[in-house]
């Protein structure tokens, strides 16, 4: 008995300008099933998926839904089909709350508005999650991960037969992971068809019954996920083998660089005390929630802490902004880069110079075009920052190549102590070595280096120390040889 397709993707061509993203390229997606889609950032995983939903219209081949060809040419069309996607990017809008933004597409539609109902199906929506998030809260005021639930749970609440999740779990913690994927089984055993996109190849092993990557605009192969394994994945992907992914660092950690005692924020964070050493790369562990990116914030000022004390060398400091914890020698690169930390309008070389303008301005403060091109010329090629020149708007980059340009500004600035909120969200295997290696390479050089990360294999492969949290609290520390997925998850929900 023949199965037909519920998606059939059949030699798609899309051009932008005179750049292919993508070339007849092929995909078929089974009833029920969860098909990975691999590549690295730029391949044509998300332009597939655009052509797929509506917001891009194919320029050359055909889509067939369920066996019968499909003509998609906006989004609206492809809610009609069933299709629901998710993107890594958000769609949500801010000022609006977490139920209004469930319901958004209902709410243009209907005439009435019944608010109370409203309000208890997002809140039904998001317990089927596994979170509880107030619905009549504004989304602005949610965290990232929270931010995430909100649009799964959106994509939920209308009746999809077919769900596309572009980096869904970017953001989660290991728990909120599991809880995403028992969502992802029960969708399948319904007869969901889900297409995933991650680059975390331990999740499409975990979750994916096929997996087909794609490589510069072509589809390269298909294959069933018990047929195949992670290095055949990563070859195909770069077209070469990758290496070992966390480099080996050989440096015994020097004085003491910044140390914070009893750091309090509002309820987020209490009694939070930790130090760094000058060459050690210190992690922070926990689930959403946990207060490791509120415990950062207060540390850079970003936020303002409501008691603790603060030393850089040795030296109690106040800083009042984030521009006087520049000026004392502290960075810190955001979780979310497109919003806070790189301007995706500005070409690379302004980004790259924007913490340090002093070094290329005259003393009329007048920029002095020639040191800012050396500069940024520099560390485009210290950095391996692919863009085709200096002037590349940041907005036109991968997603690892954005994160690279986020940590240059601060290497530009000479920062002695940095912090890396999730230092690879979003960022494909090739680029993630790449980064391991500049965190590496920053800290042989004497940069104390805070690392925050829902990864707990990257954890333990880039840093000295962990440090686990829960509900705003230091639940332990433990050493390198003390490391384990196992430990760190049971710290992190409180068993000790």
């Amino acid at each position: 008995m023949n199965i037909i397709n519920r998606v059939e993707l059949l030699n798609i061509s899309k051009a932008f300008g005179g750049v292919k993203a993508l070339k007849d390229v092929s995909l078929q997606v089974l009833p029920g099933e969860v098909h990975a889609l691999l590549g690295e950032n730029g391949a044509g995983k998300s332009t597939l998926m655009k052509v797929l939903s509506g917001a891009h219209q194919k320029d050359g081949g055909k889509i067939f839904i369920d066996g019968e060809e499909v003509h998609i040419r906006r989004t609206s069309d492809s809610k009609k089909l069933g299709i629901g996607i998710i993107y890594q990017e958000f769609s949500l809008v801010p000022d609006l709350s977490v139920s209004e933004n469930i319901f958004l597409t209902q709410l243009n539609r209907d005439f009435w508005v019944h608010w109370k109902e409203m309000t208890q199906k997002a809140s039904e929506l998001i317990q089927r999650l596994g979170f509880t998030i107030d619905p009549l809260q504004k989304v602005s005021s949610l965290s990232i991960a929270e931010q995430q639930i909100v649009e799964i749970a959106k994509a939920l609440s209308e009746k999809v037969k077919i769900l596309i999740l572009d980096e869904p779990s970017a953001v989660l913690g290991s728990k909120d992971i599991e809880k995403l994927f028992e969502i992802i089984r029960g969708l399948k055993e319904q007869g969901v068809s889900i297409i995933y996109i991650s680059h975390h190849l331990s999740e499409i092993f975990t979750i994916a019954d096929r997996v087909t990557v794609i490589k510069d605009g072509y589809t390269i192969e298909s294959h069933y996920i018990n047929e195949t394994d992670k290095d055949s994945l990563i070859a195909l992907m770069l077209g070469r083998t990758l290496g070992k992914m966390f480099s080996e660092r050989d440096v015994k950690p020097g004085d003491e660089i910044v140390s914070a005692q009893n750091i309090n924020y509002k309820n987020r964070v209490k009694d939070v005390s930790f130090s760094i050493r000058s060459g050690e790369v210190l992690g922070f562990a926990g689930l959403v929630g946990s207060g490791r990116t509120e415990t950062a914030e207060a540390l850079f000022a970003a936020v303002k802490k409501d008691h603790g004390t603060i030393k850089l060398n040795h030296k109690a400091i106040k800083p009042a902004s984030p521009s006087d914890s520049t000026d004392l020698g502290m960075g810190m690169v955001n979780e979310d880069r497109k919003q806070k930390g790189v301007l995706l309008s500005l070409p690379v070389s302004q980004n790259i110079t924007l913490t340090n303008l002093r070094s290329i301005s005259n003393r009329f403060g007048f920029i002095i075009r020639r040191r800012e091109n050396k500069i940024a010329d520099d560390l485009i090629a210290r950095l391996k920052i692919k863009a085709s020149d200096r002037d590349m708007l940041v907005g036109n980059l991968s997603g690892g190549n954005q994160q690279k340009v986020a940590i240059a500004k601060w290497v530009n600035r000479g920062s002695r102590f940095l912090i890396v909120d999730e230092p690879t969200r979003g960022v494909d295997v090739g680029a993630r070595v790449e980064i391991y290696s500049l965190i590496n390479e920053l800290a042989e050089k004497g940069v104390a280096i805070l690392v925050i990360s829902s990864e707990t294999t990257e954890l333990m492969g880039l840093c000295d120390r962990i440090m686990v949290m829960k509900n705003g609290s230091v639940q332990g520390t433990l050493l390198k040889n003390e490391f384990s997925e196992e430990k760190i998850l049971r710290l992190a929900i409180g068993l000790t």
